[in-house]
């Protein structure tokens, strides 16, 4: 890749947006083109602004997951690259399989975080080695079949109390759909309703009931 590369923030705390924008202001090879801080705004502003790279945090409303997804569905040449306080194994596991280029924690050094940006411009996968520790391992040790990110959006929307129908419109997929990705996550988890659904997921870490 030549050129600038154009970045969007995406974050619900002002106060980071602000420092990331201050961090990425003397490279002569970085535009910063908007902010968002939430998972509608980033979809959005991807749309509208065409970035290169989106910086997405994972803990914002509607969830980075969902917009990472979205994104790499809708908008495929921009990047997203996850930079987030968050680095359980099931967190950079939803955010990797929704389609993320490359995971950073905020903890990292700005060295790293531009050497991250400009590798994901390039189209390269960008993981922070204890993420891409966490993965391997990750990987290594399943014994059971994982839910993919789409299917713990559904379920997660599921624990809230939402209905099918409700599910597919936040969603934008059909009731139908919602169904047949049900069937699915009963069988990976081995239920046969909802209700079981949501506490074999909770019990593996991969919701919280409180989401």
């Amino acid at each position: 890749m030549t050129g600038t590369i154009r970045v969007l923030i995406v974050d619900d705390h002002p106060v980071v947006r602000a420092g990331l924008r201050g961090m990425l202001a003397d490279e002569p090879d970085i535009e910063v083109v908007g902010e968002g801080g939430s998972s509608d705004e980033a979809v959005a502003m991807t749309h509208a602004l065409d970035p290169t790279v989106v910086l997405m945090d994972l803990k914002m409303p509607g969830g980075g997951a969902a917009a990472t997804a979205r994104i790499a569905q809708e908008k495929p040449l921009s990047r997203v690259l996850i930079l987030t306080t968050y680095g359980s194994d099931d967190e950079i596991l939803r955010a990797v399989e929704a389609g993320a280029t490359g995971y950073l924690l905020k903890h990292a050094e700005r060295s790293d975080l531009l050497a991250a940006i400009r590798g994901a411009g390039r189209g390269e996968t960008m993981l922070a080695p204890s993420v891409a520790e966490t993965l391997t391992r990750r990987v290594r040790n399943s014994k059971t079949e994982n839910l993919s990110a789409r299917e713990i959006e559904v379920l997660r929307l599921v624990a809230q109390g939402l209905t099918n129908a409700a599910v597919g419109a936040r969603l934008f997929i059909s009731e139908a759909t919602v169904k047949t990705y049900m069937l699915r996550i009963f069988g990976k988890l081995k239920v046969n309703d909802r209700t079981a659904a949501v506490m074999a997921a909770v019990n593996r870490g991969l919701i919280t009931v409180e989401e």
